[in-house]
């Protein structure tokens, strides 16, 4: 018997998700479908930040900035566990935007959203500081005397993600990663859906009275696999790319950084031993998945940190890096930096089962995206109730008066074993839902095998079970960032285990 669904989303990254949060809270019958896993592409290779995004009051786009602050609140209140408030520094030099214009930008930056929870702008002296200093010039050159600081926050963009699948699956909704959308034609009241399961191969059909395209980078192709939909232009593809290397500067406080071209670049700390450096804005064509990061776009992410800091860095020095591409709506920009970051919708169907296409956006709008779409797909859709996602907590987010600080303080007191930096770093990841990792556990070998980094089987088992995580790169690079402290035999070992628990459940 073919499954009916009232709503079938394609794309398993933020805006994806949290759409099929919001729908199936409303009463919505969803299916999602992700071809490879959650938020394997550009939704968790980003700069990692919840924030209004100052650089874009330059480009005059107030709603979207004004939009981003409020959002910036309401996230950090459902989910305190893996948003944090971030100061951000930015040094002033000899070139680059005068004092003035910063103020001004970041006087709007303090109002434009209805600042509640954090703490506005001000002018910082940073003299001094140098190699040596811990202050809010820590690593800096010893020639950078003053600048500006205000606040945004960090967030790890892919649990953000994998968060909202899971409240989503929770409330009932089908979420299918591997499973990749074929293509969707009109059959009386309904889309007839034809999707195929990536590790067996075997194709199926589903029927969905709306779709919702939330593709990403490949939207233009799900859009040409509909059968009657309308013609889009296709979205601007953007490659954004980040570099990782150990830690430049003391302090919990991040920089933003001017190049003399105009752009900006972020030198935020990292896993608390390493500083994350990004971003890029290069445009692509072709296959999104092909994106890397090229030696260029290190070489300019180098030079740009050595315009700034003490300690210079090189090719050499880099950890990790990373690529994403960004599908902005097209909007003409001559330069890819100038390309809004807002987002599009659009209806693709005249009439009957309907169609329901997202071009652009980013992590911090992604919530308020959801509720866009879904009224834009209310004359279609079974709905309970209305708007609801801003009151209620990500699964683990419901710290006692979200005080991380707090959360982090008494869950060392119930695992005194945890070495600090693990309980620090999964109190992070899971928030209360650490509990269902730890239980009664005395000690470090009551959670079973370790497999590096800290992880154990217990957190193993768990990714595996309620995280949909299926493969190694899965639960190091995306479920957490253990990988920059594995070996490739740890990795190893954690793909062999997978693959030992497969056998298993086929035998059972």
């Amino acid at each position: 018997m073919t499954m009916r669904f009232d709503l079938l989303i394609v794309g398993g990254g933020i805006n994806g998700v949290g759409i099929a949060r919001d729908a199936t809270g409303r009463g919505v019958k969803t299916l999602l479908v992700e071809q490879d896993d959650l938020a394997a592409h550009t939704s968790s290779a980003s700069t990692k930040l919840i924030h209004g995004g100052l650089r874009y009051l330059e480009y005059l786009e107030f709603r979207l900035v004004r939009e981003s602050l409020i959002e910036r609140e309401k996230l950090l209140r459902i989910a305190p566990h893996i948003i944090h408030p971030l100061r951000f520094v930015m040094p002033m030099g000899e070139s680059g935007r005068p004092g003035w214009m910063v103020r001004l930008g970041l006087f709007l930056y303090d109002h434009l959203g209805g600042r509640g929870i954090l703490p506005g702008s001000a002018a910082v002296r940073l003299a001094g500081d140098g190699l040596a200093g811990d202050g809010l010039g820590a690593g800096l050159k010893p020639g950078v005397t003053r600048g500006f600081a205000y606040s945004d926050c960090r967030v790890d963009d892919a649990r953000l993600t994998v968060l909202n699948a899971m409240d989503a699956a929770a409330r009932g909704a089908d979420i299918r990663t591997r499973t990749r959308f074929i293509g969707a034609k009109r059959d009386g009241d309904a889309w007839a859906v034809s999707i195929e399961d990536g590790p067996s191969g075997r194709r199926s059909e589903v029927r969905a009275a709306n779709i919702v395209n939330a593709a990403g980078p490949w939207v233009g192709g799900v859009l040409g696999a509909i059968e009657g939909a309308r013609a889009e232009r296709p979205p601007r593809l953007v490659k954004g790319s980040h570099i990782v290397v150990p830690r430049l500067f003391a302090g919990d406080h991040a920089f933003i950084l001017q190049n003399p071209d105009g752009r900006i670049m972020f030198a935020i700390p990292y896993e608390r031993d390493f500083t994350l450096i990004g971003t890029t804005d290069v445009a692509v064509s072709g296959d999104p998945a092909a994106a890397r990061i090229e030696a260029e776009e290190v070489a300019y992410l180098c030079e740009g940190v050595n315009r700034w800091f003490a300690k210079g860095i090189g090719p050499a020095d880099v950890i990790w890096r990373y690529s994403g591409v960004r599908p902005l709506y097209d909007d003409g920009s001559a330069s890819a930096s100038a390309v809004t970051r807002d987002y599009v919708l659009k209806l693709g169907m005249a009439e009957g089962p309907q169609l329901l296409s997202v071009f652009g956006g980013k992590l911090t709008t992604y919530r308020r995206l959801a509720e866009h779409a879904l009224e834009k797909l209310a004359p279609f859709l079974p709905m309970r109730r209305g708007a609801w996602t801003d009151g209620e907590a990500l699964p683990g987010g419901d710290l006692p008066d979200g005080d991380f600080a707090a959360f982090v303080a008494e869950a060392r007191r119930r695992w005194p074993f945890l070495p600090p930096e693990t309980a620090e770093r999964m109190a992070g990841a899971y928030g209360t839902r650490m509990a269902m990792i730890l239980g009664d556990a005395r000690s470090l070998d009551d959670l079973g095998e370790a497999f590096g980094g800290g992880l154990s089987e217990s957190e193993l088992a768990y990714l595996i079970d309620h995280e949909f995580a299926r493969t190694a790169e899965d639960i190091a690079w995306r479920r957490s960032k253990l990988g920059l402290r594995m070996t490739e035999g740890d990795i190893a070992r954690i793909a062999g285990r997978l693959a030992q628990g497969k056998m298993e459940a086929a035998r059972g």
